[in-house]
């Protein structure tokens, strides 16, 4: 059954994406869900929110938590109370934070050249719009039963 096969291909092919990553980014000390915050607050116009940093990756409020603690911990990121809600707590990448994301990203960028070699950009544009529109679809709550 094509959906089932569909499901399948999706999922493990997103698992060996990223345990490759996670390989290639050891010697940098940071995992591929860490290298996703730090991309997401380094290309951010504005301070995130926990909470819209969670909602960006898709990851639950805790594990959120859990993971900006690590990247405090580095000097990595820093926490600051917003001004007008004082329970809302901002991150920011610091200027450490920055650097590792320089190096993460070219390390990163390299890993994708790699395993995109030869094939058609055309294909990984439409392919990268599917995965956008199913994302999209995936997690709108009016679809849930």
């Amino acid at each position: 059954m094509l959906a089932e096969r569909f499901a399948i291909a999706l999922y493990s092919t997103a698992r060996a994406w990223r345990v490759a990553l996670d390989d290639r980014l050891k010697d940098l000390a940071v995992g591929s869900g860490s290298w996703m915050a730090i991309a997401v607050l380094a290309r951010s116009d504005t301070d995130l929110s926990q909470r819209a940093l969670a909602d960006r990756l898709g990851i639950e409020a805790p594990s959120m938590g859990l993971m900006i603690d690590r990247l405090a911990e580095a000097g990595l990121v820093t926490r600051m109370a917003c001004p007008g809600d004082r329970r809302i707590k901002r991150v920011r990448l610091t200027d450490a934070g920055r650097e590792r994301y320089r190096k993460v990203h070219a390390e990163a960028l390299a890993f994708h050249t790699r395993v995109l070699v030869n094939v058609d950009q055309a294909l990984v544009e439409q392919v990268t719009g599917l995965f956008e529109t199913l994302r999209d679809r995936a997690a709108d709550r009016c679809l849930a039963p």
